[in-house]
């Protein structure tokens, strides 16, 4: 009866039409919550589709906490990953491929913060010398993922997200 109880009780947190973060996929929409027979278990599934990697993800309620599902930042985390990016760049001197990984590693956590990191320390104002293709990449990755968060927590589109940060960064 308790494990029951638990699993009402995580489903009331997600609800039809919410915007949630899952972390190596970012920004998605949560368009239902399904029963579906699964080897011989029926499992209860939260639906998420990302429209901007046009794919849909099911995770089962049962692996919600360790699969990193959460709902959107508040707007005080996006107000603290954005100071973070008005911050000062701080590069490490190790090898690329080490920073790269790094940096992967920060993306991938689904922490505003952590990501604004990355975005703040790979960014590059006119006069600076040329991003290699690999940072550029990453750099991207990022920005894109900080966007997509900072969109649904400001209920603006993503375009303009991106827009707003990059007048932060070019501000800093």
């Amino acid at each position: 009866m308790v494990a029951k109880k638990n699993e009402r009780q995580k489903t009331t947190t997600f609800k039809t039409g919410d915007f949630v973060v899952y972390p190596t996929h970012g920004v998605g929409q949560v368009t239902g919550i399904e029963k579906e027979t699964i080897a011989g278990d029926s499992l209860k599934l939260v639906v998420v589709t990302f429209d901007n990697e046009r794919m849909t993800l099911r995770v089962p309620i049962n692996k919600m906490e360790t699969s990193g599902l959460r709902k959107v930042s508040s707007q005080k985390i996006m107000d603290d990953a954005v100071t973070t990016l008005k911050g000062r760049a701080r590069i490490k001197r190790t090898m690329w491929s080490r920073r790269a990984q790094e940096y992967e590693a920060k993306i991938n956590s689904g922490d505003p913060i952590l990501i604004a990191e990355v975005v703040r320390d790979l960014h590059r104002n006119v006069g600076q010398p040329d991003q290699s293709f690999s940072e550029r990449q990453i750099y991207e990755a990022a920005l894109e993922r900080l966007a997509g968060e900072f969109a649904a927590v400001e209920r603006i589109e993503r375009d303009q997200a991106t827009e707003k940060l990059e007048a932060v960064l070019q501000a800093a």
